[in-house]
């Protein structure tokens, strides 16, 4: 059966749309984009009609940096209740980081994962793959292999590739598969114990603190690497200021450098912390004033190329504990499309460069055919309200967990339906 959204203000950065039209669905994919009135009779024969007017149509939201725990911690999340998540949020597309139990640093992991993901059918999910064996920052992991089964990156995401050497022979092996290396950039001998950023109210609060310094010369150095070695760098949830300054140097002399930021890093600093609130506990951790300012920066001149959640979903028996006992990360797919709008709102970005990071530049980073709305293209779509405004309830996320320090927070922003292939996998109706 066809599907007709109608009179929705259509914004798809990939083809240079932002204006009125009417998309027609059918068979999966985009069959039409037109200007309201004219699509022929043929075209809208028999379709079912989205009224979209005052609302936003986009290609679906690609976050490039879940946790979704399945295989091994489904009491926090599972593939399902992740997708289900994503679809909320207005996520058509998911890439799932390998820290599950077993690690995906090998094919029947990620063919577990793409066949769960196939069996629900809700959200189209990428896995990422281990750079090395478990984790453990020793042995590459079977990369080629991997990427036969699937993934589209590679990364020890939880935890930073340390050894130089391994980091090394992953871009020049990465290079061969032509897929980029996601650093989850901590030296950790400069944060070990730490729980929060080092500063003023670390030492006010008795917490032992990770300094920036942890975070910019691990870029530093994989930048260094980059240079002797070629490959792609995208380096995860970039949080300090002089990072920020890295990646835009490195883009200046033409290396393969690119970047995210997750939103909890553009809208929140260690300020949040006071108070000894865990669901403001994340790592890398949440920074100063200037940092904030310099992601704002680096999001407006695109030196931050996309935004990703870093949805880390946790039980509350992993958050209900002592600030420094507590587990890192917060749920970040259904408070994404309301934090990304407030740098609209600040006028740090465009509404067509938001969606232009959240969709088209995700697709091309990591090669995927999904982020845009061109005749032919598969019908992944958002519809959202900008200015729809309601407080955040986190006792309504689809997520298997609800630690998030935005609960209770008035926003604008709010999905409205989600369409994964044509087919709606969320209705703000039904909810």
């Amino acid at each position: 059966m066809k599907t007709l959204i109608k009179g929705g203000r259509l914004i798809d950065p990939a083809n240079d749309r932002d204006g009125l039209y009417d998309l027609v669905i059918d068979k999966r994919k985009v069959l039409a984009v037109e200007k309201p009135g004219k699509l022929s009779e043929k075209d809208v024969n028999g379709a079912e009609i989205i009224d979209a007017r005052g609302f936003i149509v986009a290609p679906g939201f690609i976050d490039m940096h879940v946790h979704f725990r399945e295989p091994g911690f489904e009491y926090k999340e599972t593939i399902e209740t992740g997708c289900q998540s994503a679809a909320a949020g207005g996520f058509t597309s998911v890439a799932t980081m390998p820290n599950t139990d077993p690690v995906n640093d090998n094919r029947s992991v990620t063919e577990f994962i793409l066949r769960k993901a196939r069996e629900k059918g809700i959200v189209n999910v990428f896995p990422i793959g281990a750079i090395s064996q478990g984790l453990k920052g020793e042995k590459l992991s079977e990369m080629g292999d991997l990427k036969d089964a699937g993934v589209v990156a590679y990364s020890d995401d939880g935890r930073p590739v340390m050894n130089s050497e391994l980091m090394r022979r992953a871009f020049e092996y990465s290079k061969m598969f032509g897929l980029p290396c996601i650093q989850h950039s901590e030296m950790l001998d400069l944060t070990e114990g730490g729980c929060m950023n080092e500063g003023l109210v670390s030492t006010e609060l008795g917490l032992k603190g990770m300094p920036t310094e942890a975070e910019d010369i691990m870029v530093y150095r994989d930048i260094a690497l980059l240079l002797k070695t070629g490959g792609r760098l995208h380096v995860a949830h970039i949080s300090s200021g002089n990072s920020v300054e890295l990646v835009r140097l490195a883009k200046a002399k033409g290396l393969q450098v690119t970047c995210e930021v997750a939103p909890h890093h553009f809208a929140l600093t260690e300020n949040a912390v006071k108070g000894y609130d865990t669901n403001a506990k994340m790592s890398p951790p949440l920074r100063i004033d200037s940092d904030l300012e310099a992601i704002k920066e680096g999001l407006r001149d695109d030196t931050i190329d996309i935004i990703a959640t870093d949805h880390a979903p946790h039980d509350v028996v992993d958050k209900q504990v002592e600030f420094n006992r507590a587990c890192f990360g917060i749920v970040g797919l259904e408070t994404a499309l309301p934090l990304s709008l407030r740098l609209v709102e600040e006028k740090i970005l465009s509404l067509g460069k938001m969606v232009e990071k959240l969709t088209s530049r995700p697709a091309e980073i990591f090669n995927l055919d999904r982020g845009a709305l061109r005749v032919g293209d598969i019908a992944d779509v958002v519809i959202f309200d900008p200015d729809a405004e309601y407080a955040i309830d986190i006792s309504k996320f689809k997520s298997r967990s609800k630690n998030s320090p935005f609960d209770g927070w008035n926003v604008k922003g709010k999905v409205i339906k989600t369409l994964v292939a044509g087919k709606t996998v969320f209705s703000a109706s039904s909810n």
